[in-house]
């Protein structure tokens, strides 16, 4: 007798707009070995107390009661994720879980050439690195630090191991790398991966933000178009973060047009902290502390109950609440430095970007 697919028979969870509770973002650690300008400008940074940092099993715990609301795609992110020593031994518990459909990656690509054969060998389905620039000068500038070749031999290490369809996150910002778009497309086709151009953000962290420096999701499609010709809309239902384009000659790259174009209306995801707090949206200035749940000794059914009243209640529209400020002409920092000082939390580097 045959039995209906998982993914069929998985619960549906819904908010106060009907969204899914679907995508699980989880950040391993808070800490980064870069400093890019757009989303740790500052000198000095609190980091979360090591002590309160989940452990492999701790997390894998949490993505467990979270798979059995409804979660079937997980990414690891951090701060920089491949700093948390022995990856692959989460990737491996987290894929000995039948409800995760897609379990991916986020990395700034430096330490991605050493790991990338034992997290392809750990079941990791996707992978993809961040890249502002092709230029070694400007990569320096804009991270603080001098390793752009290794981030470049981290992509050719996860295209040599076997990785399919890697994608390339560029933070467009006007004035700095506006000048690329084409050729950081062009270098994408040479791995078969797909660029997705992302506004820049005025999240927790970005202090140095600006709306002048945004290069909106209009201004990359008329720079593009005058290069390659006519450029269409990729037609297809997907809750993911960027629009997809095709160029005429069948290449497709995205854009995540949050600061202009916001998609709340169709945002699946919410984000667990390193430390185990949970935010349901990049904006949310508070979270659920579903690591001190954890130990303290609350029971599965108990923490299972916590996130479904949180996605239940949910009414986060963060992007869109940013949008409106702007219309009225107050939009500015998020969150203040001193307050960011004082809960590291709020950081867009503490939980996951």
């Amino acid at each position: 007798m045959s039995t209906l697919p998982l993914s069929r028979e998985r619960p549906t969870v819904t908010d106060t707009f009907g969204r899914p509770l679907r995508s699980l973002r989880i950040s391993v650690t808070d800490r980064c070995n870069l400093r890019c300008k757009y989303c740790m400008p500052e000198e000095e940074y609190t980091w979360l107390p090591r002590e309160t940092i989940l452990s492999f099993e701790e997390i894998a715990a949490l993505a467990d009661l979270f798979t059995e609301l409804g979660v079937d795609k997980v990414r690891l992110t951090g701060g920089e994720p491949l700093l948390r020593k022995d990856l692959s031994v989460l990737m491996r518990m987290l894929r000995r879980n039948p409800r995760i459909n897609d379990l991916a990656l986020t990395t700034n690509g430096v330490l991605l050439a050493e790991q990338a054969q034992a997290f392809y060998d750990a079941g990791l389905h996707r992978v993809t690195v961040s890249l502002d620039t092709l230029k070694p000068e400007r990569f320096k500038a804009l991270t603080r630090r001098d390793c752009f070749r290794q981030v470049l031999e981290g992509i050719e290490a996860a295209a040599r191991v076997g990785f399919k369809g890697l994608k390339f996150d560029t933070v467009a910002i006007r004035g700095y790398n506006d000048d690329e778009l084409v050729d950081l497309i062009e270098y994408g086709k040479g791995f078969g991966g797909e660029v997705r151009f992302i506004e820049y953000m005025d999240v927790g962290g970005a202090t140095d933000w600006s709306m002048d420096k945004v290069l909106s999701r209009a201004a990359m499609l008329k720079m593009l178009s005058q290069h390659y010709g006519p450029i269409e809309q990729v037609l297809e239902e997907s809750s993911a973060p960027a629009q997809r384009f095709a160029l005429p000659d069948g290449t497709t790259f995205g854009i995540i047009a949050s600061t202009t174009t916001p998609f709340c209306a169709t945002c699946d995801r919410s984000r667990l902290t390193a430390d185990g707090m949970w935010f349901l949206c990049l904006y949310a200035t508070e979270g659920t502390d579903l690591g001190q749940l954890l130990r303290a000794g609350a029971s599965r059914e108990e923490i299972k109950a916590r996130i479904l009243a949180g996605w239940q209640a949910r009414r986060d529209r963060g992007a869109e609440q940013r949008k409106e400020l702007e219309r009225v002409g107050i939009r500015a920092r998020l969150v203040e430095i001193e307050r960011l000082r004082q809960d590291p939390r709020l950081e867009m580097h503490t939980r996951g970007g």
